[in-house]
């Protein structure tokens, strides 16, 4: 699973430079309508092969960046997919009932994160050390709320709500309580 920063690394160039593309062309545009010759202006072929190249680069934008999404396998897959491992992790009143005091996971694993709460809508995201986003999702009182996710990598997180609840909410912070931990055996 590709980790989410180098996709939005990524994403982040790739549609910069189409925007650019898209400005570029509404620039050429613009400066050939207002200025003041004889020319007839920008010629349609001209104008609509332009167009089309940026059709063509945002629908390849688009289909591109889909297969590097973490969590599009996963989800369009979900009926298919057993966790290797399951935490049902309540809310309420502002605090995060977690099923120990700290969630340990093995690199590899599959992890369904099934989330509930009674009282209000929260949210519940999980966080890197450089407070960057791994994933997050709405908890939704009544509703089933789960998100699966696959960890490749070792690392610390936090979780956070990511939802504003009231002004109780701002504390509803557990730092350092996701551990992802890879063992190597090394066979030489």
């Amino acid at each position: 699973m590709v980790d989410s920063n180098v996709v939005l690394a990524g994403q982040m160039a790739g549609y910069t430079l189409y925007v650019l593309a898209i400005m570029a062309l509404m620039a050429w545009f613009s400066y050939r309508v207002t200025k003041q010759t004889e020319q007839k202006g920008v010629k349609p072929a001209a104008f609509y092969s332009f167009v089309g190249v940026l059709i063509v680069l945002g629908v390849s934008l688009h289909i591109t960046t889909y297969k590097t999404i973490p969590w599009a396998y996963l989800d369009h897959n979900r009926g298919t997919i057993e966790a290797d491992r399951t935490f049902d992790i309540r809310i309420e009143k502002h605090r995060f009932q977690l099923p120990g005091e700290k969630l340990v996971i093995n690199c590899g694993e599959k992890v369904l994160f099934k989330v509930s709460s009674d009282d209000l809508t929260y949210g519940f995201g999980l966080f890197r050390k450089d407070h960057s986003m791994v994933f997050q999702m709405q908890v939704i009182p009544g509703h089933i709320n789960d998100i699966l996710w696959h960890f490749e990598r070792p690392g610390i997180f936090t979780i956070r709500s990511t939802e504003y609840s009231g002004p109780a909410g701002i504390n509803m912070i557990i730092p350092d309580v996701v551990e992802v931990v890879c063992n190597h055996t090394n066979h030489d």
